[in-house]
């Protein structure tokens, strides 16, 4: 039901018509908009689930190869193996713009380009397989951050997702119909006077003309009583 405190006039009705095909462009738009981010959603979704199966099995390797290491070495060696890391790593975020959302994008370069640098310790009194674990490690840093960067993402599409399906609706099921039926209201209110009025003057020219009718009867009969007369005199003489 449209609202109470529609003003039912012309003026209203243009503006109304007016908002309506703004809000039809902007429903179509918005699912056009909520369409691609469903697509660009399912896409990171598909490479997040490859990804994470690549570090999972990455961190098993080196978590097997620690585990010997462990096993084969000392804890006090090991942990003097492990406790003053050559490498650095610097990190560096930017972000980048997918249809309305800034998603995070993760550039990280070593301080060092020797790979050797990756090993802080030296090989006299360490195992093979500690090389294997930090190897392992080492190489799965770069899929581990591109998996952060994945997931931050799905999840930045996901909000995005819900706030476009929300407005959609809101468009869709309230907004729009609310205004259509304010401009059903409008038009068949306008129509309702426009036929009360043309009612109207239809009544007012028959009444008119009726009074015009009865003045020429009147004036007719004036004229017929005023030449009565005069013929009977004429015809006398």
């Amino acid at each position: 039901m449209p609202s109470t405190t529609i003003n039912p006039t012309r003026m209203e009705l243009t503006r109304l018509k007016g908002r309506l095909k703004t809000a039809q462009r902007g429903h179509k738009l918005l699912k056009d908009k909520r369409d691609e981010l469903m697509k660009q959603f399912m896409d990171v979704v598909r490479e997040n689930r490859a990804l994470r199966r690549r570090v999972e099995e990455g961190l098993m390797r080196a978590h097997a190869s620690f585990t010997v290491a462990s096993a084969l070495m000392s804890p006090e060696i090991l942990e003097q193996s492990l406790l003053c890391p050559k490498q650095s790593v610097e990190l560096e975020m930017t972000f980048q713009n997918v249809m309305s959302v800034d998603v995070p994008r993760y550039q990280f370069q070593t301080k060092s380009q020797d790979p050797g640098e990756v090993y802080p310790y030296g090989f006299a009194q360490t195992s093979g397989e500690l090389d294997d674990a930090v190897d392992a490690l080492s190489r799965v840093f770069q899929d581990m951050l591109k998996l952060a960067e994945i997931e931050k993402t799905s999840q930045l599409l996901a909000q995005e997702i819900e706030k476009t399906r929300r407005r959609v609706n809101a468009l869709e099921y309230v907004k729009i119909p609310q205004m259509e039926e304010s401009i059903r209201y409008i038009s068949m209110t306008l129509d309702e006077h426009e036929r009360s009025n043309t009612i109207r003057l239809m009544k007012v020219k028959e009444l008119v003309l009726k009074e015009a009718i009865e003045d020429r009867r009147a004036e007719n009969a004036r004229a017929a009583r005023a030449f009565g007369p005069a013929r009977e005199t004429f015809q006398e003489e």
